[in-house]
């Protein structure tokens, strides 16, 4: 029996969509169906549900901001954006949000969204932009004709730094450990600087991110398992440890990884013996393993989240990949290599101003390369061959989340009322309840937060501003309360 033709049809573009009204998501799903493979979600619990099950990666997503269980502020499409991108860096982001005002479009930016649309929008204008945002996903892929495009740009002293220590660890058998935050490319690190380049160099390379597969696949994704080891084993089936063979896998997000599952990698690193699912036969792994995360695991340690054993085993090298913020003028070596690699015959790259460069120097970018690119990204779609000012630059930058100036301290308390205070204190004290000095302070927190968002209308940039915090930690503070409810 022969294939149909429609079999022979290459697949298309896979769209995520994420929004809670049914109306918006059936109408989009209705409009993009030409062009792309479309699903859907309603939450962020669900679309993490929803990717974990998914056959291949989206290659976009358009999101909104106002997503249940908070729909009147955007801290859960926030969120989103960065689960997204820990879970598929090379995902092109669009927000189509109602929360449109400047301050939210700039952070969306910052923490890696490639565009930010407020909606309503034209169906035909927003496909126009979702094409775009396509098309440029694909030059990344592609070698620049004349440009040499190392995995590392930049001549800085932190990037010296991270060059020696992959020169001496880049062939050692030995695990490595690759810290750093969001967006400072840790997969370029693990994938170019510490297979590609190496004398593994023609053996198998193998990432798994666990963030992004259900907890409960991830020990057949490694292992393997049995035929018949559980439900829809219909055949034995060998793992990332046997397939990677000589080579290097690689453990993206590693902090993601269930506790149980912990000791199972940890009896790898020591003895390389391992099992499939279903099997009391040994196995030996030869691969080489890498590990990255953006989180502090040494926290993680502390707080019984991650086991000591495997964070000394796995850290026997440890790099951690520099933010943008400390690389000084390889700022500007970036931006040549972005303005080169998003030229096309028909797209010539834009300049900037002396005063728009003077700003490029000044900005810490919060979200790094990945935010950089982006920018470089939008720069090119709206300013082809042209020179752009400081003022055009500056509406792509979030400055809001800049170092803000030191806070005046207060004025020193009243004596009398310093002393009501006191004894208000002593006489809490001495109640026969339970006093816990850490909920009363994150009550109180929590009320003084409470109180700016109300005074603020929810506009979370005032609100920071009357709290003396930046948005960025006013929005993790809001994100940890969302979670302890």
């Amino acid at each position: 029996m022969t294939d149909s033709p429609e079999n022979d049809l290459p697949e298309k573009p896979l769209l995520l969509i994420v929004d809670d009204d049914p109306l918006i998501s059936d109408t989009l799903s209705f409009s993009m169906s030409s062009t792309f493979e479309v699903i859907t979600s309603h939450s962020r619990p669900h679309c993490t549900q929803l990717l974990r099950q998914l056959r291949r990666t989206p290659e976009l997503a358009l999101i909104d901001l106002g997503l249940p269980p908070l729909p009147h502020r955007p801290d859960e499409g926030f969120a989103l954006i960065s689960d997204l991108l820990n879970t598929s860096p090379e995902i092109r982001i669009v927000v189509l949000s109602g929360q449109s005002d400047e301050g939210n479009a700039r952070h969306a930016r910052t923490l890696g969204a490639a565009d930010f649309v407020a909606k309503p929008c034209n169906p035909a204008e927003l496909h126009k932009i979702l094409q775009r945002a396509l098309s440029y996903r694909s030059l990344d892929q592609r070698p620049v004709q004349g440009v040499f495009s190392p995995p590392l740009i930049g001549n800085s002293p932190a990037i010296q730094k991270l060059k020696l220590q992959l020169q001496q660890y880049a062939d050692s058998p030995f695990p490595v450990l690759i810290e750093g935050e969001s967006g400072s490319g840790k997969e370029i690190v693990a994938n170019s600087c510490l297979h590609h380049d190496t004398k593994r160099a023609n053996k198998p390379f193998f990432a798994l991110n666990c963030a992004a597969i259900s907890p409960n696949l991830v020990e057949p994704t490694l292992f393997g398992y049995a035929k018949g080891a559980f439900t829809g084993a219909t055949v034995a089936k060998a793992g990332y440890f046997e397939d990677a063979a000589d080579g290097t896998l690689f453990l993206d997000e590693i902090g993601e990884l269930p506790l149980e599952l912990q000791a199972k990698l940890l009896r790898v690193l020591e003895n390389g013996e391992y099992q499939r699912v279903g099997e009391t036969h040994k196995r030996i792994s030869n691969a080489r393993i890498i590990a990255a995360t953006n989180r502090d695991l040494r926290k993680e340690v502390r707080a019984g989240n991650f086991r000591a054993d495997l964070y000394h085993r796995l850290s026997v090298f440890s790099i951690s990949v520099p933010p943008l913020r400390e690389m000084d003028a390889d700022k500007f070596l970036l931006l040549e290599h972005f303005r080169q690699r998003y030229a096309t015959p028909a797209q010539a790259p834009f300049a900037l101003s002396d005063e728009a460069r003077a700003l490029w120097s000044r900005y810490s970018f919060p979200g790094n390369v990945r935010e950089l690119r982006n920018i470089v990204l939008r720069l090119t779609a709206k300013y082809p061959g042209k020179t752009v000012s400081s003022s055009e630059l500056e509406a792509e930058l979030d400055l809001q989340d800049e170092p803000l100036a030191p806070v005046t301290a207060p004025p020193p308390m009243a004596s009398a009322e310093s002393d009501a205070i006191i004894a208000a204190a002593s006489q809490r004290l001495q109640q026969p309840e339970p006093f816990s000095l850490d909920r009363l302070l994150a009550e109180t927190e929590r009320n003084y937060i409470e109180s700016a968002l109300r005074l603020a209308h929810g506009n979370v940039s005032q609100a920071a501003r009357l709290l003396g915090i930046n948005r960025t930690t006013l929005y993790n503070r809001m994100e940890s309360f969302a979670k302890e409810q």
